[in-house]
């Protein structure tokens, strides 16, 4: 039977750094009780009785874990040929595997959007993978020919039921998307992704092209509202983006191409923009040695330069800005070279909360993930260095990453 006595983990001598506020504290201890944050403060560490585990980080700095919000834990492979063949099972132990290696690059809760499903976030929920919180939005909404229909040019068949995990789905017209954002909800979906611009990874639509009308949008929108959550959209141009921060969408991903008039939308409407300047920078390095199709690395160019122009007018207008990375296959392993290139244009305490207090406001989390608050769930890290003064110290987990914990529970 399980023990009715509570989990405790006291950790001693560490120096918490709070997002909210910048601040970096002095010697302080922190105390997790059943997997959320019960006190903290600084100076001598409160007596521990001999059942308590303690763990003393002799000094370094301790945060909260970090939250990635554009991630596909699904698609693990740029061979379309490939994964064509597996079967849903081998899919899913890949995915999970891949979920385990973001948990120990420090991310301790992830937003996937595009491909993950209600049996990859119990199974982490329960324990029977490693990995971070997996906040999950189904598939995503694509118009036939979008950035989400991947079919073959040469193949004249109609998208099916669509039973096999995958990172989109089909739906055209009002009645199909508000049909399929149901689905979506139906199995728990805590967000809808609708594709409103063409894509780099989709090899047969243009980046500029505007997917879906102002009707199907707002369709999908108002559907999330009923079931109390929210759409974000993935589009690159002003033309895609401003009509669907017209409609009500919460978030924005990628933005690239973004013009002022987006910005001020942005702000009107309190939305969130979600940059992947990592995912342009690895796939134009390496897009071609790790197998992407020809039509897609073309379209690299077309995003891969204003992507960071588009942040720094973003951050400097005040836009509510979120950690994401968008990787797919091997290019996983970069997740965290999204905080040296966000380095360029912001500082570091503004970059640390948009992978920690801002993500959580995004996911409607705020005080439950990316915090120290008394309360909050007891995701950490400790890391050798001070993150406000050189973030590229989160970048370097070889080096820095002492320790993760997950719910109270060292990893």
């Amino acid at each position: 039977m399980p023990s009715s006595h509570p989990v405790r983990l006291l950790i001693t001598n560490a120096r918490l750094l709070h997002p909210e506020s910048g601040e970096l504290t002095d010697t302080s201890w922190l105390e997790a009780v059943d997997g959320r944050i019960a006190a903290h403060g600084t100076g001598r560490a409160p007596a521990a009785p001999e059942d308590v585990p303690v763990l003393d980080v002799g000094g370094a700095t301790m945060l909260p874990g970090l939250i990635d919000a554009h991630v596909h834990i699904l698609l693990t492979t740029f061979d379309a040929k490939e994964a064509a063949d597996w079967t849903p099972g081998y899919a899913t132990a890949r995915a999970l595997k891949e979920a385990e290696r973001m948990l120990r690059r420090g991310f301790t809760t992830v937003r996937d959007v595009g491909g993950a499903d209600h049996g990859m976030a119990r199974a982490l929920d329960e324990g029977l993978a490693t990995g971070p919180r997996l906040i999950y939005g189904g598939r995503a909404l694509s118009q036939s020919g979008g950035h989400g229909d991947l079919r073959p040019l040469g193949d004249d068949s109609l998208p099916c039921c669509q039973s096999r995990p995958s990172f989109g789905r089909v739906a055209d017209g009002v009645d199909a998307v508000r049909a399929a954002a149901r689905d979506e909800f139906r199995k728990g979906a805590s967000h809808l992704k609708v594709l409103v611009s063409g894509g780099v990874a989709s090899p047969h639509d243009e980046v500029s092209a505007v997917q879906y009308t102002d009707e199907e949008i707002r369709a999908a929108v108002v559907e999330a509202e009923h079931h109390n959550r929210y759409v974000t959209v993935h589009a690159y141009h002003s033309r895609g983006v401003n009509r669907a921060l017209r409609a009500g969408v919460r978030s924005v991903e990628h933005g690239n191409l973004i013009d002022d008039e987006t910005i001020g939308l942005l702000l009107e409407h309190d939305a969130f923009l979600v940059p992947t300047l990592v995912t342009y920078d690895q796939m134009a390095q390496f897009g071609r040695r790790v197998g992407m199709p020809e039509q897609s690395y073309k379209k690299i160019a077309d995003v891969h330069e204003a992507g960071l122009s588009a942040l720094e007018r973003a951050y400097r207008a005040g836009v509510n800005l979120v950690y994401g990375t968008d990787l797919i296959g091997p290019l996983h392993s970069a997740q965290l070279e999204e905080f040296n290139l966000r380095a360029q244009v912001q500082p570091p305490a503004d970059i640390l909360r948009s992978a920690t207090t801002t993500a959580a406001r995004l996911l409607r989390m705020e005080g439950e993930i990316g915090t120290l608050a008394v309360g909050a769930h007891a995701d950490l890290l400790v890391v050798d260095g001070n993150p406000l003064e050189d973030i590229g110290v989160l970048a370097r987990p070889q080096q820095s990453l002492l320790h993760v914990i997950k719910a109270g529970v060292v990893v």
